[in-house]
Order: C-alpha cells, then sequence, then structure tokens
C-alpha cells in the first residue's frame, strides 16, 4: 500500500508529540506531511500544496470546539477525496461528536482507552464510512438500546391505552405549553376547543385507574403520558 500522506492537527504541544509517537511507533503506512496548532496553520498547509490523503483532527482547537466542524465541512465541499479521522479529548461532549460527524469526519477516536490504532486509520482509507473507537461504540450501544425500549413501551401504551395519532398529537402540544384554543388551531387537529375539552376528560379516563382520576389537571395529564412513553419529552417538537 502507498504511505498515506497525512496532517496532524493538534493544538496541544504534548498532545502532538503523543499522536507521533504513536504514529511513528505503531502505523508505519503514515507519512506525516504536516503539523498544524491552529486553523489557520492547516489551511495554510493546503494552501501551500501539501495535500493529505488523511487529516487527524482535533476538536478543542485554541479553546474552541467549533474549529474542528468547520475544517471538516469545508474539507467536504473543497477537498472531496481527503479523509478526517478526529481525534479527540471531547469525552463528554456527544453533541460535538454529532456535529463533526454530519460536517463529514469518517471517523471518531477518543483520547482515552485504547487510543489511536492502525486499524482505526486502516479502515478509514479503506472506505468504512463510520470508524468509532470502543468508548463511542458503548455509549452509541447504550443510546440504542434505550431507544429500542422506549419505542417498544411507546406501541405497548398505544395499544393499551388505545391512543391515536390524534391524542398523542393532543397530549405533545400540551406538553410544549400549548393551549386547548392553540390546538384547535393546528391543521393537524381538525376539532374545536370543547372536543378537546371532552379528549381530555376521554384520555383522563383511560390514563388514570379508578379513584385517581379526580382532580387531575393538563401538568398531570402530561406527566402521566410520559411515564407510560405515550410521549417522549427528549422528542417534543409542535405541528407545523
Amino acid at each position: 500500500m502507498d504511505r498515506i500522506k497525512t496532517i496532524v492537527v493538534e493544538d496541544v504541544s504534548l498532545e502532538l508529540k503523543g499522536t507521533l509517537s504513536i504514529i511513528r511507533a505503531d502505523i508505519p503506512e503514515v507519512e506525516v506531511i504536516g503539523t498544524a496548532q491552529t486553523e489557520r496553520d492547516f489551511w495554510q498547509l493546503i494552501d501551500d500544496g501539501r495535500i493529505p490523503d488523511l487529516v487527524l483532527l482535533d476538536l478543542g482547537l485554541g479553546g474552541s470546539t467549533t474549529v474542528g466542524v468547520d475544517i471538516c465541512r469545508r474539507l467536504r465541499r473543497e477537498q472531496t477525496a481527503v479523509k478526517v479521522l478526529v481525534f479527540t479529548g471531547e469525552l463528554l461532549n456527544e453533541k460535538l461528536w454529532a456535529d463533526v460527524m454530519d460536517a463529514g469526519a469518517h471517523g471518531l477516536v477518543l483520547k482515552t482507552g485504547e487510543l489511536l490504532t492502525r486499524q482505526d486509520v486502516m479502515e478509514v482509507m479503506e472506505g468504512r464510512k463510520y470508524v468509532f473507537s470502543q468508548p463511542v461504540l458503548e455509549k452509541m450501544a447504550e443510546r440504542f438500546r434505550a431507544s429500542v425500549l422506549a419505542e417498544s413501551q411507546n406501541a405497548r401504551s398505544r395499544i393499551l391505552y388505545e391512543i391515536d395519532e390524534y391524542d398523542e398529537r393532543f397530549l405533545r402540544h400540551l406538553a410544549l405549553g400549548y393551549t386547548k384554543d392553540m390546538i384547535s388551531e393546528l391543521r393537524t387537529m381538525p376539532f374545536s376547543s370543547k372536543s378537546l375539552e371532552k379528549r381530555q376528560a376521554d384520555l383522563i379516563g383511560r390514563l388514570f385507574p379508578d379513584g385517581e382520576q379526580r382532580g387531575v389537571n393538563v401538568t398531570r395529564l402530561v406527566v402521566r403520558a410520559i411515564e407510560l412513553h405515550i410521549i417522549d419529552p427528549d422528542h417534543l417538537e409542535p405541528d407545523e
């Protein structure tokens, strides 16, 4: 295999030395053709004609977590053949992981556990679309499991409590703070405010056991719907 021309983007000198040490010791196929500690340094290398096959990219450059995302996005526009493998110490910022993958990164390795491996690099260069280190995979598996369980519980609750699409839409908008008058004006809810009052009373009858229905207000109804997984508080979006 031809040498993999690589630029390493890392703003912390000690960590840059560590990354270069890993490459020299474990990834002989990689030829480092440049290093950059700032976004400006990186694009200067590109302007000078040092076009890499691979960019090993840290995200937290100069205290900003958005620079790495910006580099990925611009590379996707201007240098589509260049692969980007993120190697970052942003261990808890999962939103940033999602942002950089959306921006075009081919993989994400955390500076923990196994660190950077030859396998990570080779899989990216061989065209694998998503390459993740073990800690990232563990978090993804945990989220996947939770998502599947929540969807299963939602499906069971809809059957058990006879929840139709209008019930779900009504409860979701109540959770978002809509009044019944506001909900009745939605194009997706062809009901008057008076009809929604009846639907609310009917939902209380279905969702609460006998003896617990008296005095249930909108807030308690919404909380009950969340407890039963009929609506998901993490995915509350209003209809147009």
